[in-house]
């Protein structure tokens, strides 16, 4: 399956030069684990499992950060697509509290990796949740209600307040702090790297299969060598799907420019992360080069995937967007513009765990639109899973859960 079509900001402004470089896997190998993928989630994967004392393996098909990671528009958030109110609807209360406080968690182990590793790929920004309509004012503010109830800090902000700090006029919006942006691709080769200097083993260019389960671990080959394991880890997003299919997930379209570097941002409140209520929803960020990323346009992803040349006129219906919100803007032209598969799932929750068909094997699909930082709570449930320690919200995320819940009461 191909990921991403178009040409893509953060391949261009990659800081860490020269970029780390590893080898293929030419050689026999046992581990205790062996993750697959080289993106975000598996670097995070690899770090937690690192800090447990045990031998581990990433064996990525490409090069490190190049899958979807590449094309994360590195927005951070500890709000998901399906707002609280929503989730408590339901799974329940309980559940959904414990969901959101989780990310929050994440989010926060997020900023203390970057900050501790020294990675400077990450930086807190406040959030933006824009009513769309007028329609859209009362199911925004019983979602602001409800954050404030279950302790997350919220700011209301009625029309008068957001054209006082922004350009645009919408009739309601919530301001949240202690989000985040992330550029993806420092972040995963700055951690893969560090994980590497410290005993990890790194291989590019090495696709793995697997061979036989074993009850006491997973036989799998690169090429003529074989890896003998005892767990293995599938960090490999969407390419999940074509390896065993979640009914409740779903793969769509989504698309997103950078523009030129702007020369300020003072028509820009705190540099803060945009997004609204309309779905499929419309977002945007800054970086730290001043570029301006903007997505949003998701549609369905065609049979025979990805379409090449779409990028190009979604990216002018972006532009286009942001110059009517942010006037002073009207002179930025695109930059980069790009196509991606992005996945969903059908109750907004990701899908963590072990699957039945694959013993000793768990996958890390941190699907939605706070894909990274349920990327983080993934490596989190995987490796206290791994180390033997109950988590009593793994069903939660099971592979084979029922992605239709029955409303609560």
């Amino acid at each position: 399956m191909k990921l991403h079509i178009g040409n893509y900001l953060w391949m261009n402004l990659d800081t860490r030069e020269p970029r780390a470089t590893y080898p293929k896997l030419k050689q026999d190998l046992t581990c205790d684990c062996l993750i697959i993928g080289g993106g975000i989630g598996g670097a995070l994967c690899a770090h937690l499992l690192h800090q447990q004392g045990l031998s581990v393996v990433l064996s990525e098909q490409n090069t490190i950060g190049t899958g979807s990671t590449l094309v994360n528009t590195g927005l951070i958030q500890y709000a998901n697509d399906k707002s609280l109110t929503s989730f408590i609807h339901t799974l329940g209360e309980q559940k959904a509290v414990h969901f959101y406080r989780a990310c929050r968690s994440a989010l926060e182990h997020l900023k203390e990796i970057n900050q501790s590793l020294h990675l400077h790929a990450l930086e807190t920004r406040p959030s933006l949740y824009l009513a769309s309509s007028e329609e859209d004012v009362p199911m925004l503010h019983k979602e602001y209600a409800t954050l404030q109830k279950y302790g997350f800090p919220a700011e209301w902000l009625d029309a008068d307040q957001i054209g006082s700090k922004f350009p645009f006029q919408r009739p309601a919006a919530i301001y949240t702090k202690g989000d985040a942006e992330i550029q993806p691709v420092d972040f995963t080769r700055g951690l893969v790297s560090h994980a590497a200097s410290k005993g990890v083993q790194v291989f590019e260019y090495s696709p793995i299969q697997i061979d036989t389960f074993r009850p006491d671990g997973v036989i799998c080959r690169c090429g003529h060598n074989t890896i003998k394991a005892k767990h293995v880890i599938f960090a490999t997003g969407y390419m999940a799907q074509t390896l065993k299919r979640e009914p409740g997930a779903e793969l769509v379209t989504s698309y997103a420019i950078a523009t030129d570097s702007a020369a300020h941002f003072n028509d820009w409140f705190e540099r803060c992360l945009i997004w609204e209520t309309a779905r499929p929803y419309l977002y945007m960020r800054t970086t730290s080069g001043g570029n301006i990323i903007i997505g949003g346009l998701d549609e369905p992803l065609p049979p025979g995937g990805l379409k090449e040349g779409r990028e190009i006129q979604k990216g002018k219906d972006l532009l286009h967007l942001l110059h009517q919100m942010f006037p002073e803007k009207s002179s930025l032209q695109i930059k980069r513009s790009w196509g991606a598969v992005f996945g969903r799932t059908r109750d907004g929750l990701p899908f963590i765990g072990g699957h039945p068909d694959f013993p000793r094997c768990y996958f890390l699909e941190g699907y939605g639109g706070n894909g990274t930082v349920c990327s983080m709570l993934g490596a989190e449930l995987i490796a206290d899973l791994i180390a033997g320690i109950s988590r009593e919200d793994a069903e939660m995320f099971s592979l084979t859960r029922s992605t239709r819940p029955v409303p609560s009461s």
